[in-house]
This record gives structure tokens, C-alpha cells and sequence, in this order.
């Protein structure tokens, strides 16, 4: 399993419009951090979660030629903004695009994205297959997709498990039940928002803590605002085998 992050920002990304701190003015590539979002890719299977307002330059950048699902977290515009243009994708296939999500999310795609559920569509909207989940295993052709309930203050979002790998984006409280889902995990994401306290996000001690204790073989963070700091100077104060993730990064899960 190959693992792309397309991005690694928090919902402003990085840098910020009309910001001029020095890390939106840094030009360490690794400061640049697009929406949240990663591509997985296995022999037979591609997947995407997470659809943010970058999806089209993420496609774009890493020359993606083939998605088969749509996977989302929740509903937040960082995280679904850019659902429309999976059209590219029906047009190269001339078929719809599986997308699974909860109930939440359903609500969300079907009020933001209303002509692409419609009766009588108009030509060239997207073209999707729906499946609502649950908290409950599911699968993406040969992929077993495991979802984990965490909370976003008191959103519930989904993170998930899909073999090795563990994603959690957009949480600040993950239940002891749920974390049972995440140990064993060779390669672990969880969001870190900045180092200071924050009402929906862990900050970097909360995630380094979280991480320690799942005992991933490797953690990286993601979601990070601009207030993280600089990637090169923070990435250096973690522990072993805790690392910022970036944009563009290429992890492999065997």
C-alpha cells in the first residue's frame, strides 16, 4: 500500500490569504500545506479521503489517473469542498464514482451538492454512488476499511483504519473503545492543529501523548495551521518515530 499525502493543512491551508508571519512567508516547501487529504493506492485499488477545496490541484500535482472511491471523514468544507471535481474521473471511466460517508456527510453532499442527486441531472454534474456506513467495517473492493468514531469537540467524525494504516483527522477526543481499533498500526496520522490549546484539535503534546501510547512503528502529524511553527524546527523536537507529515510525502504500508 502506497500512501500520498496531498495535503497536510489545517482548514485556512498554508500559507493563510493576507497573512505575513514568517512561516506563511517560509520557503520550505514542507511550510506550503494544502487541505488535509491522502491518496492510497494498492495494487488493484486507489482510494481518496477526503475531498477539500485543493482536490483538483492535489489530482493534478501527483497526476492521478484513477480514483475508485471517495471516502469522507465529515462534513466540514475542508474536508468536501472540492467533491465536484470528481467529474474528470466519471468522464475518463464513463461510470460513477463510489463515495462513502455517515449520515452527517450525506446531509452535507446532498445541500451542497444538490444537482448531482436530482431527478432529471443536468449533463456533466457529477456522477456518484452513494453508500451511507457506519460505525462498522465495510469494503472498497479488496480493501477492508475499518471506520473509528472520534469527536471533533462534539462533531463525531469518522478516522479509519484500512490494514496497517490509521488515519485520524479533525479529533480531539478518541474514546478508549475506539482506540482498541488503532493499536497494531504500523503507520499511524493524527491531526495536531498547533502547539496551544485549541476547542476541537489536539495540539502537538496532546497528539506526541496519544501516539506514545498506541505505539504505532511510525506517527505523523497532520492538519497543522500556520501556528504549528516551521516544519524543519518542530519536526526536529519530536521523538523518535513521531514526524510532521508534508505535502507530496510518500509512505509505504506493507
Amino acid at each position: 500500500m502506497k500512501v500520498t499525502f496531498l495535503g497536510t493543512g489545517t482548514s485556512q491551508g498554508v500559507p493563510i490569504i493576507a497573512c505575513d508571519c514568517e512561516v506563511c512567508k517560509s520557503d520550505d516547501p514542507r511550510d506550503k500545506r494544502l487541505r488535509s487529504s491522502v491518496l492510497i493506492e494498492t495494487e488493484h485499488t486507489n482510494i481518496v479521503i477526503d475531498t477539500g477545496p485543493d482536490f483538483r490541484q492535489q489530482m493534478l500535482r501527483e497526476k492521478v489517473q484513477k480514483v475508485d472511491a471517495i471516502v469522507f471523514t465529515h462534513g466540514h468544507k475542508d474536508h468536501t469542498a472540492g467533491f465536484d471535481d470528481i467529474r474528470g474521473f466519471n468522464w475518463k471511466t464513463k461510470t460513477e464514482m463510489d463515495v462513502y460517508a455517515n449520515e452527517e456527510v450525506e446531509v452535507v453532499l446532498k445541500r451542497d451538492f444538490y444537482y448531482a442527486f436530482a431527478e432529471n441531472k443536468y449533463p456533466g454534474v457529477p456522477n456518484l454512488y452513494l453508500h451511507v456506513i457506519h460505525n462498522e467495517k465495510f469494503m472498497i473492493r479488496d480493501l477492508e476499511v475499518q471506520p473509528i468514531e472520534v469527536l471533533h469537540y462534539k462533531l463525531p467524525v469518522f478516522g479509519y483504519r484500512i490494514g496497517d494504516f490509521s488515519y485520524i483527522t479533525d479529533a480531539n477526543y478518541i474514546s478508549e473503545e475506539e482506540k482498541i481499533k488503532l493499536r497494531g498500526s504500523k503507520v499511524l496520522v493524527l491531526n495536531a492543529l498547533r502547539k496551544t490549546d485549541h476547542i476541537s484539535h489536539f495540539t502537538l503534546d496532546q497528539a506526541v501523548a496519544l501516539a506514545q501510547e498506541i505505539d504505532a512503528d511510525q506517527t505523523y502529524i497532520i492538519h497543522m495551521s500556520h501556528q504549528m511553527g516551521f516544519h524543519e524546527e518542530v519536526d526536529s523536537e519530536l521523538p523518535s518515530g513521531i514526524n510532521l507529515a508534508y505535502d507530496e510525502l510518500q509512505v509505504l504500508v506493507e
